[in-house]
């Protein structure tokens, strides 16, 4: 995997606004259960590309170790060939003393061509050893924030779950609030109020009808009165007066 690619990913990870994403979700826990998936799903996979290329460094760090090593060497024998050589001319043998020059001549090269290639090397070493630590360095924050968003969620669901039993509470209060005439409470109040009205109406009216059956019987009492008085007009009496004494009473002689 490209290193552009891993720290795009990482980027974009690491920027995450996880808040704004919440908002939006229908159902925040299911949400932030499958964010925390994809996150770790990712940074697994990050894990797997930055292992690769730190697997790739290691492998260049080896060759170029083998080269400086081979380097060493092949000078090691190129002095060696050089001494046999001088050994070789100072006791007079000259064809065996170029022979081991040019033996000398060989390894020499060989050095040099280690030495280019251990040097060649050395920038993309340099350049393969920033870019893995920056890839640490970009994983460490994938898996802080990680364990942000998980404390997150956390909190989330847990203040989720608050609302939801104030909410529950709240609807159980109101329910039976005394003082809130569309509670359930409320509404059977106002049911045996109508009764009680209801009662004392038909109360009322039968007080009514009690008080006319009384005023009839008043009537009748005056209408009976009426016919004695005239009964005794037609015998020839006066009218009689209430507290006044009979008029035979008046009129009577007194005895002898």
């Amino acid at each position: 995997m490209a290193k552009q690619s891993i720290f795009g990913r990482i980027s974009t990870l690491v920027r995450a606004n996880i808040n704004a994403m919440i908002d939006s979700a229908e159902d925040p826990q299911k949400m932030l259960d499958q964010l925390v998936r994809d996150y770790t799903n990712n940074i697994a996979d990050a894990e797997s590309a930055i292992a690769e290329t730190i697997g790739n460094l290691r492998l260049l760090e080896r060759d170029h170790a083998e080269d400086l090593q081979a380097a060493t060497e092949w000078g090691n024998k190129a002095l060696a060939a050089s001494k046999k050589a001088d050994e070789l001319r100072r006791g007079g043998n000259t064809a065996d003393a170029d022979k081991f020059d040019n033996l000398a001549k060989v390894a020499l090269q060989r050095q040099i061509s280690a030495e280019n290639e251990a040097r060649a090397a050395e920038p993309q070493l340099a350049a393969q050893n920033e870019s893995v630590e920056k890839l640490k360095a970009g994983l460490n924050g994938m898996k802080e924030k990680l364990q942000q968003l998980k404390s997150k969620a956390a909190e989330l669901v847990a203040r989720q779950k608050t609302a939801e039993a104030q909410n529950k509470v709240a609807d159980a209060v109101k329910s039976i609030d005394v003082m809130d005439p569309t509670s359930d409470l409320g509404r059977f109040e106002e049911k045996i109020r109508r009764q009680e009205a209801l009662a004392q109406g038909k109360q009322e009216l039968a007080a009514s009808s009690l008080d006319a059956q009384f005023n009839q019987l008043d009537d009748v009492g005056e209408l009976t009165e009426v016919e004695a008085r005239l009964a005794a007009l037609k015998a020839g009496g006066s009218p009689a007066v209430a507290g006044a004494p009979a008029q035979g009473a008046i009129d009577a002689p007194s005895a002898p």
